[in-house]
């Protein structure tokens, strides 16, 4: 009894063990999938980047025209250098910390001691987000503690705890990193006295105290709060996200760290915010996940949004991860150039094997086309000599004409074909000439620009199509007509100006031409086979003959 209790509870382990395993690998694609959604939304935010900079631009103007409305020492071009300097913060560093010394000088000339001291502030907060640590920490230590009015209190902390931050993990130093950390835990703990425990600056303080002490269940719980307080649309996202990302960097869970710095850059991109670090690190990322196309489009495009916001800074912590990952995407692309001109050398083996088939082909079919006409004189003969035969002679002479337009059509494709694979041979020549000059001129990012437009496939599928058609017509130029008699009225195709063949004509000329296989004619027309299927039906309901019998009609049109 007990050996059997232990191989039944044995059983039930590795049933268990089995279901665990099948959930870690299901739980696995599903990140995978997600992660590759959030990276395909986050290229499409990157191209549609322009978009985004011209509301930006456009809001700047309106407020800079509606500034110049009022006095330069008055209160109220205090307030709209106050939007501007707010709307320029994530955008441009420069113009906003201009405004803020314009609004310190209107405040000054006021007497208005109260705004003096918020836009010092804001000021030495905003220095000390662009690496300007020494004049952050001069302006911030001009400030008595007692002469700070009461509201502005925690901004005062908040400031020099946002100071003494961005000192401990820039700093080379280890000790003086641990000094600035001590110091920043201090104002934290200031910040705790002024401010109440639902404020977004404490829950902030919480998650990063949790994530710092490894208590990530917290730190994820206070990020899950913080998302929910300001929405994935709102330009806060991007910061929130992105801390989150370093919470699960932490944890181990590098799909969970690329997919939230995905979702930061996102909206960065989409609020214009031009001082962000989530891309470049997400770069680095794929770049060691060996990405090297993506990994180099992030980085260029980071790199651009951090020259344009104009932050030393930011540039010294991007450079080095744009340098190593510029030279790896360098060699990689010198790599699949060689790989292009062994290919370009293959392609021309093959296009002369292609011609001599070709020629080959035409000349048996000019055999046949001998054979067939002596079989006709051998008929005609025999039509004189027996007219007994007379009846099997008039089959015989249906079986000819049938046999004769299967010539002609071969006759008019081939001739067709032959010009196009002459056309193709040039057009292939040409191409192969231009990718050598490129390639010879060290012009690879034009290079890669033409390879992957998909303009030279779609205008040969283009000429195919149109040569096809007209082949066609050529052969039974009644064809759209008899077409639509075997349509109801109602439903009968009407071509646009200029067409000779829709896609569904298309479809059942190659069922007249006695290509019925849907796989055949959906790699033809390049559609999918479910596709072709549902022409094929859609047509077939359309029809006012028996609907199993319209295709064998339709191949006896003449």
């Amino acid at each position: 009894m007990d050996s059997l209790w232990v191989i039944m509870l044995k059983d039930k382990m590795r049933k268990f063990f089995l279901l665990v395993i099948t959930l870690f690998v299901f739980c696995g694609l599903f990140a995978h999938e997600r992660v590759d959604s959030a990276l395909l939304r986050l290229d499409e935010a990157i191209a549609g980047h322009g978009s985004y900079n011209s509301a930006k631009e456009n809001r700047l103007r309106v407020l800079e025209r509606n500034a110049l409305r009022y006095g330069e020492m008055s209160l109220e071009r205090y307030n709209m250098n106050e939007e501007l300097y707010r709307e320029y913060t994530p955008y441009i560093c420069d113009s906003a910390i201009a405004y803020l010394y314009r609004n310190l000088e209107i405040a000054g000339f006021l007497g208005d001691n109260f705004r003096q001291c918020e836009t010092s502030l804001n000021l030495a907060y905003l220095l000390g987000s662009v690496g300007m640590y020494k004049e952050a920490g001069d302006l911030l230590d001009s400030m008595e503690r007692e002469k700070v009015p009461e509201p502005l209190v925690p901004d005062y902390y908040n400031a020099y705890d946002h100071l003494y931050g961005e000192l401990a993990f820039y700093t080379q130093d280890p000790p003086a990193s641990r000094r600035y950390r001590k110091l920043s835990d201090s104002y934290k703990d200031s910040l705790r006295l002024v401010l109440p425990e639902d404020s977004p600056v404490i829950m902030a303080l919480d998650e990063t105290r949790y994530r710092d002490n490894g208590d990530y269940r917290n730190a994820l719980l206070v990020s899950d709060m913080r998302m929910m307080d300001i929405g994935p649309e709102s330009p806060e996202y991007g910061m929130v996200a992105f801390y989150r990302a370093i919470t699960l960097r932490n944890m181990g869970d590098m799909d969970g760290y690329k997919y939230y710095l995905a979702r930061s850059a996102i909206s960065d991109i989409m609020s214009a915010t031009k001082d962000h670090a989530s891309l470049w690190m997400l770069a680095e990322q794929l770049y060691d996940d060996g990405d090297i196309t993506r990994a180099y489009n992030y980085i260029r495009f980071s790199w651009d949004d951090t020259v344009f916001f104009n932050a030393r800074l930011r540039s010294i912590q991007s450079s080095g991860v744009l340098s190593l990952i510029d030279e790896t995407y360098q060699a990689t692309i010198e790599k699949q150039n060689g790989a292009l001109r062994t290919n370009l050398l293959l392609i021309s083996v093959l296009s002369l094997l292609l011609i001599i088939a070709l020629f080959y082909i035409y000349r048996q079919v000019r055999r046949i086309s001998a054979t067939q006409k002596e079989i006709k004189e051998a008929n005609g003969q025999l039509t004189e000599l027996n007219g007994e035969l007379m009846k099997m002679n008039g089959e015989l002479q249906v079986a000819n004409a049938e046999l004769s337009e299967s010539n002609e059509i071969k006759e008019e494709y081939i001739g067709r074909f032959i010009k196009l694979c002459s056309t193709y041979v040039d057009k292939l020549d040409s191409y192969r000439r231009m990718v050598n000059k490129k390639i010879s001129s060290g012009q690879t990012g034009e290079l890669q620009r033409i390879t992957r437009s998909p303009e030279m496939l779609d205008d040969v599928l283009a000429e195919l199509y149109v040569n096809f058609d007209t082949a066609f017509l050529r052969l039974f130029p009644n064809f759209v007509e008899k077409f639509n008699e075997m349509l109801r009225p109602e439903e009968r195709i009407t071509l646009k100006k200029g067409e000779l063949l829709n896609t569904e004509l298309r479809i059942f000329a190659l069922i007249r031409l006695c290509i019925d296989d849907s796989s055949q004619i959906a790699e033809f027309l390049r559609y999918s086979v479910n596709t072709i299927y549902n022409y094929r039906a859609k047509v077939k309901n359309k029809a006012k003959v028996v609907r199993d019998d319209f295709e064998n009609l339709v191949k006896k049109i003449r």
